[in-house]
């Protein structure tokens, strides 16, 4: 693969991937095993995240004038690339909760929403929960004071109404005072 014709569409084709992505996330993939890449893939694929191994100096090109080029300096080594559209925290998140149990799995650096993370920030931004989990925690705190509302309504209903709660005490309390 020595000529540039040949290397071009590879180069055209991981600008495409990162072109409008919310994040990049480098990955040392170096003794993972066949099955754990499967897996790790499938899990990738199933967050709807795109994972690719490419050659340093490709992703470089494909990289210079946009964002992502803060990742030139961590491109030694076998790199392979996460790229992310939609959840900007889909591939940290997932090569984290995967690197627990496949040890080999090294994070090298990424870049979310163009700010560059190193491995620890990384770490720090996969605990963050993906953005349809936050939404509905969202509407299940908003949903509750109405639901509790209703229950209670409910039970005064099956109580008899307003008319059977013990109001009378405290009316009663007031009218003797004057």
């Amino acid at each position: 693969m020595a000529k540039v014709e040949l290397k071009q569409p590879v180069v055209q084709a991981i600008a495409e991937d990162i072109k409008d992505a919310a994040s990049v996330v480098l990955v040392d993939y170096r003794g993972l095993t066949v099955a754990e890449d499967t897996a790790l893939r499938k899990q990738l694929r199933e967050a709807g995240v795109i994972y690719k191994v490419c050659k340093n100096t490709m992703m470089k090109r494909a990289f210079e004038g946009t964002d992502f080029a803060a990742l030139d300096e961590h491109l030694e080594g076998p790199s392979a690339i996460a790229i992310s559209k939609d959840d900007a925290t889909a591939p940290a998140r997932v090569i984290c909760n995967f690197a627990k149990d496949a040890k080999a799995l090294e994070l090298k650096a990424g870049v979310v929403e163009g700010t560059l993370y190193d491995v620890n920030a990384l770490n720090e931004l996969a605990k963050i929960p993906s953005r349809d989990v936050l939404i509905s925690k969202l509407l299940g705190s908003l949903q509750s004071p109405i639901t509790n509302l209703a229950r209670v309504l409910n039970q005064i209903a099956e109580q008899g109404g307003a008319e059977a709660c013990e109001a009378a005490p405290v009316a009663e309390e007031a009218a003797t005072e004057e």
